[in-house]
């Protein structure tokens, strides 16, 4: 139950945050493997992106890779959020005293992050082709995939590369979620229990600070790794299903940073944080809430729990 409570928390924050994964796709693509100067800008930042696209595709467009989108956050949460709350309740990520040990707490989150990377990594591919593909010419970026929805994209890529077609890329996915893991769950346990010590019997405030800062530390760290991920899931491939543009994760970082410069890998952040933000806060309230309606109805349904209630 751990497992399926994080991954509705994360698909119910993942559909209302889909318009602003969709810019950050654009703006991540955009001038890609070219200077700064030499591609034309179609997206100046997050407002302007909205504006194009509503204006140039229509507003359905801001949903585009929905389905996968949610799949996708299902999927990677459900193993990461529910892996690391099993870990958390055996008392793992704590010390002697039972108070959060931070790298205890960094070890374990980076872990089920990296094991949550590879299991989504098949509706991650498809969402970024989806969200890439532009209905007006003049705004697109990236290659363009043609695909009509997300089962005929994964039965496209089965059909034409095979099984490993479908975790193409999964070793930029691997690193991306880890370090989203690394950052968010880390910084929100030890902000979560600072502030819970500041502002005892409190809820919402507690998990709102304990959200902004997640937002902030996954962005950050996760920024590099995200770009490359977009990069590396939505070029294009040859005959044997290779990589157009990029051979592996390394070659993609070291031609992003030769032909675009180290500030390309940031790329998009604005759009991120604002993404990550809201998304992080949503999913950490959602899931809490949700944890807590569960132990309540367990609690309601157990004779033993409610005798001990009343007794008190």
């Amino acid at each position: 139950m751990e497992f399926v409570l994080a991954g509705t928390a994360a698909s119910m924050a993942g559909a209302i945050c889909n318009p602003l994964e969709v810019v950050k796709i654009r703006m991540q693509l955009q001038g890609e493997l070219k200077a700064k100067g030499h591609y034309a800008v179609h997206y100046r930042n997050v407002f302007h992106a909205f504006h194009t696209i509503i204006t140039k595709d229509g507003l359905l467009a801001l949903q585009k890779g929905l389905v996968p989108f949610v799949f996708y956050q299902f999927a990677v949460n459900s193993t990461r959020l529910g892996l690391f709350q099993v870990m958390n309740d055996k008392g793992w990520t704590k010390n002697a005293a039972g108070q959060v040990h931070p790298l205890k707490t960094l070890v374990l989150a980076t872990s089920s992050g990296a094991l949550g990377g590879f299991i989504c990594s098949p509706f991650y591919l498809v969402k970024t082709h989806l969200q890439s593909k532009a209905n007006e010419i003049s705004i697109a970026v990236g290659h363009q995939h043609q695909h009509n929805g997300m089962f005929h994209a994964l039965t496209s890529i089965y059909r034409e590369q095979g099984i490993k077609g479908l975790w193409r890329g999964t070793t930029s996915m691997i690193p991306r979620i880890a370090a989203a893991s690394a950052g968010q769950l880390s910084s929100f346990e030890i902000t979560h229990e600072y502030m819970k010590s500041k502002f005892p019997g409190q809820v919402w405030v507690p998990l709102c600070c304990s959200s902004f800062v997640a937002g902030l530390f996954i962005t950050t760290l996760m920024a590099p790794f995200d770009l490359i991920a977009t990069r590396f899931f939505n070029q294009g491939t040859d005959a044997k299903g290779k990589g157009l543009f990029y051979k592996n994760v390394f070659d993609c970082a070291a031609k992003v940073h030769r032909k675009e410069g180290f500030f390309a890998f940031f790329k998009g952040w604005s759009a991120c944080y604002f993404r990550l933000g809201p998304y992080t806060m949503l999913v950490m309230v959602f899931w809490d809430r949700l944890k807590y309606q569960y132990k309540n109805l367990t609690d309601h349904r157990n004779p033993t729990v409610l005798m001990s209630k009343e007794a008190a």
